[in-house]
């Protein structure tokens, strides 16, 4: 796992506490997550399998639902797909033992804002759930490269379909999508470069090779591209 400060800093969202929703069929484990998010997160309320997690979340309405992927009752993207339309202000953060791709993808595509391993650790984990708090995605970095190429490749998400065949976008290297998506999500070169475990040199050889590709001038185009072909 990265260090934590891989993940931004943990400052409160607007000066104000995050409340955090925890769901995962594992008491122990619901415990020791608990006990190991720091400042400014505030649990607020916590579910063990589907029904419950839809029904807390709902009384609750926190800013961030720490999200289990396997739960009883069909699980967490059955909690997605029943809450992500309804409460829209409410962000979910996957967190799961699975790192398999199928399993990425799916929470993804019905609406979660990220997804972390349970080999995280409690600062890394804090700000992981500020960041999603505050509108950013955050992935384990291994598994940032699931979600690029199943996208890439014409994936859907729960509310936007991604282009399927671009021509602009094909001539852009597998990196070269990655760090064109982080730029465009507002990320420094250092983050990046921290990300992808890349040195801030070898990610401006990245941007640069992006914008002469593209035939695009700076970073804010760069951005405005993405968010037209729904890659942000």
């Amino acid at each position: 796992m990265t260090p934590s400060d891989a993940y931004a800093d943990t400052d409160a969202v607007g000066g104000r506490s995050v409340r955090v929703v925890l769901v995962d069929d594992h008491r122990m484990f619901r415990t020791g997550v608990r006990a190991e998010l720091g400042e400014p997160l505030q649990v607020v309320g916590e579910a063990d399998d589907v029904d419950t997690a839809v029904a807390v979340v709902e009384a609750q309405r926190p800013d961030v639902v720490l999200l289990d992927v396997h739960l009883p009752g069909g699980g967490g993207v059955t909690v997605l797909r029943r809450l992500v339309s309804r409460i829209p202000e409410t962000k979910f953060l996957a967190l799961s033992v699975s790192d398999a791709p199928e399993d990425v993808i799916s929470v993804i595509r019905a609406g979660a804002r990220g997804y972390v391993t349970k080999s995280i650790t409690g600062d890394d984990l804090t700000a992981a759930v500020v960041r999603v708090a505050d509108g950013d995605a955050v992935f384990s970095p291994r598994l940032a490269g699931f979600v690029l190429d199943a996208f890439a490749a014409g994936g859907t998400t729960a509310d936007a379909p991604v282009e399927s065949a671009d021509e602009d976008l094909d001539r852009l290297t597998q990196r070269e999508r990655e760090v064109l998506r982080l730029i465009a999500r507002g990320y420094a070169y250092k983050e990046i470069a921290k990300q992808l475990f890349i040195s801030v040199k070898t990610v401006e050889t990245h941007v640069s090779a992006v914008l002469r590709k593209l035939q695009l001038s700076n970073r804010h185009e760069l951005s405005r591209w993405a968010a037209d072909r729904r890659l942000v």
